[in-house]
């Protein structure tokens, strides 16, 4: 299945990176990735575009930072490798966007954000005016203060929630994987990249696949993700941020990636 990709006109972008697209196998930061992310992302502010990013990262920053071998599997444990590693991760990306004569500015969301209509409006009044003054923000969840009542669970669903509540046009999701495959490509070499999906119709894959190690998602998460962009209005691609020009590869509509296209109403 083919769909023609026409992104010339997109002004508003979210985009959205994974845990393990910003962390080396040992769990430490990629200080490389992470620049040249921030350079793409100053880049098109300087094409005269409107740039959100969601950024996972908090809690293995905090463990990269405390020097711990993995990350604690108890609650409260991860909510002090994300206090610890949020500040980390904000001082890295407000290096890097000062080096490209941007500033980034923090917010830190939780899902009941999501189910009250003036923290909604807050919310889009604090991006619109961010935006204004030319800022990128930075978007993750609250993880310091997350419990399962206001937990979003992965931070494919959060960026989702938020490309649709600032009427993005294009939804990013970065992974560490090309796309959507019809098998987990990890394990099967024959594997298919799905180069477009239809958001009314269900799509056929391996469910199996699991998220990596320092992850929360998965590609389950991203499908769902990218089908509510799509069923509102909003275009979003699934690509690999392994690929150093994938955000142009996907501005330019080459065929990068799983393209999910929005449905127009």
């Amino acid at each position: 299945m083919t769909m023609p990709r026409n992104f010339q006109n997109v002004h508003r972008i979210v985009v959205k990176i994974g845990t393990s697209s910003l962390t080396h196998e040992s769990g430490k930061l990629n200080l490389h990735r992470i620049d040249r992310l921030s350079r793409d992302l100053c880049d098109l502010k300087n094409q005269g575009k409107e740039v959100l990013l969601v950024s996972s990262g908090a809690i293995a920053a905090g463990v990269s930072r405390l020097h711990l071998p993995q990350k604690p599997s108890y609650v409260s444990g991860r909510q002090a490798m994300a206090c610890v590693g949020q500040s980390a991760l904000m001082e890295i990306y407000n290096k890097c966007f000062a080096d490209y004569g941007y500033n980034a500015g923090q917010l830190l969301l939780t899902k009941d954000v999501f189910d009250n209509e003036e923290r909604k409006k807050n919310f889009q009044n604090a991006v619109d005016e961010m935006l204004k003054y030319n800022v990128i923000p930075v978007v993750n969840e609250n993880d310091s203060i997350s419990v399962e009542e206001i937990k979003f669970g992965d931070n494919d669903h959060l960026s989702s929630l938020v490309a649709r509540l600032v009427h993005a046009d294009l939804l990013i999701l970065l992974s560490d994987i090309d796309g959507v495959f019809d098998k987990d490509p990890k394990t099967n070499p024959d594997a298919k990249l799905i180069s477009a999906a239809d958001p009314t119709k269900e799509l056929s894959y391996d469910k199996s696949a699991k998220p990596s190690t320092l992850g929360t998602g998965g590609i389950v998460t991203k499908i769902s993700a990218c089908t509510e962009a799509a069923l509102n209005g909003i275009d979003a691609v699934v690509a690999n941020a392994t690929n150093v020009n994938v955000i142009y590869d996907i501005l330019e509509g080459k065929n990068v990636g799983t393209f999910f296209q929005g449905i127009k109403k």
